[in-house]
This record gives C-alpha cells, structure tokens and sequence, in this order.
C-alpha cells in the first residue's frame, strides 16, 4: 500500500488544500474505486491515520481511500463564504481521477465520515443524486441545518449563520429536504448509519432515521454502546468498509 501527502491548489476555495490518500497494494487490476472519508469539526485530513488503523483495515482491498481536509465547512457550499460542496463532491473526485487510476462512475464512488463528517456524507450524497453509489454515517449532526440552535456563544452562532444564512430550515444544508429532493431523482444510494447509545447527538440519528422510514428509503441503522470518540469510530469503520465494498462489488484480493 502507497501514502500520498498531496498538496494542491483549489480553484473553488482559492487557496492551496491539503489531501491524504492511500493507494491499494492489490494483484487486482484497476481502474480502482475511491472511498472519500471526511474528518469531523475539530479534525482535518489527518485524522483519521492518526487515530485509526484504518491503513491495516484497507489493506489488501482494491479501493483508494481520499481523506480530504474539510475545514470547519460542514461539506456544504456557504451562504456567505466558500463553497466547500463543490470543493468536497466535484472538485476533488476531479483531481483524484485525473491523477490516480480511478473509477470515475457513481458505481465506483463511495463517501462516509464522522460527526460534522457524517453529516457533510450524507449531505453530499443527498445533494448530488448519482454522484455516489453508497454512503455512510458515524455519529452525525444530522439536524444540522434542519431545527433552530441555541448558541453557547456568539462567535458559534455567527459561524454558523456564515454557512447556513439566515433560515433555519428548509434551506439547502437541510439534510431532510436534500433527502426528500434526492428521492425524487430516483438516485438514492446505499445509506449505513451507526450511533453510540451514550452520544448526545443521538436523538438526531434516531430522528433522521425515523424519517428515512417515513419515505420508505431502505438504510442500515444500528446502536452500539460508546460514545463520541475514537474508541467508537475505529471499531465502526471496519463494518463501514465491508458496507461499501459489498455496494462497490470489491473483495480482498
């Protein structure tokens, strides 16, 4: 398996960015299908290779994994700021696939983070139908966006009404709306959702996945105990890995 410490230019966010990327050690032929994997709030594309091992969960799989580095972006285009959508969902599969051999079909492209990585999954692949075949969700702020927030701070609620604008609810970080948009297309992907049973944030899991039912989507949902933190997320991204791999028709070679 290769590491690659990639830095580059954005022509989206007008500014050099920073990517990891791990490349299979495979007797399996490409071109290969890429995995995106984002980072959470107070995270960058680092994290996750320095808290998991997910280079030993990856190994032997003929699948490229991006660990692309998001920011405090929340994986959506700002309503005054950059557009860290376009940058996440269009801007890097491009440089990915014209420097890599990769897959460059929705049935070779998978995405899934944790927490503010969650969301910023699952949003993705909601607010751009056929771009992913499969996506999944660890621990995630799913109503983001989506109900009216009591701010612990000013300078939190000014933050955020920098990505999400002044309405909150309905507009277009509203996960639940890009759902209900993306049912429409007929392009839902493959959606795998975890939560721990002691994260705050899981009645949001647990709201967004009532929904999901309500429209009649299929999606994995499962509750395990643990918390907000690493100790839950490198054991959850094994059964995230087997979950794409089966939807991206890939097997240890």
């Amino acid at each position: 398996m290769s590491f690659c410490d990639l830095h580059w230019f954005s022509n989206v966010l007008g500014k050099a960015v920073n990517t990891w990327v791990l490349l299979p050690d495979t007797d399996v032929k490409g071109p290969y299908p890429v995995f995106y994997l984002l980072h959470g709030l107070s995270d960058d594309h680092t994290i996750w290779m320095r808290r998991t091992r997910i280079e030993c969960y990856v190994a032997g799989l003929p699948l490229i994994v991006v660990m692309p580095d998001g920011g405090r972006g929340f994986y959506t285009d700002h309503a005054q700021g950059p557009k860290w959508g376009e940058h996440i969902a269009q801007e890097v599969p491009d440089f990915i696939e014209k420097t890599f051999h990769a897959r460059t079909d929705c049935a070779g492209r998978a995405v899934g983070g944790l927490s503010m990585g969650g969301y910023g999954a699952l949003r993705l692949a909601m607010g751009n139908p056929g771009r992913y075949c499969s996506v999944n969700c660890h621990s995630g702020c799913l109503t983001y966006g989506h109900v009216k927030y009591d701010f612990s701070t000013p300078s939190r609620e000014a933050e955020y009404r920098a990505i999400v604008g002044e309405k909150d609810t309905g507009g277009p970080f509203d996960l639940f709306t890009a759902t209900e948009n993306c049912l429409k297309t007929g392009l839902v992907p493959k959606i795998k959702i975890d939560h721990g049973t002691e994260d705050w944030l899981l009645p949001q899991a647990r709201e967004y996945s009532a929904f999901l039912k309500k429209l009649g989507i299929e999606h994995e949902y499962n509750e395990y105990p643990g918390n907000h933190n690493w100790d839950f997320w490198d054991t959850h991204i094994r059964e995230a890995l087997e979950f794409h791999a089966k939807n991206l028709g890939i097997a240890k070679g």
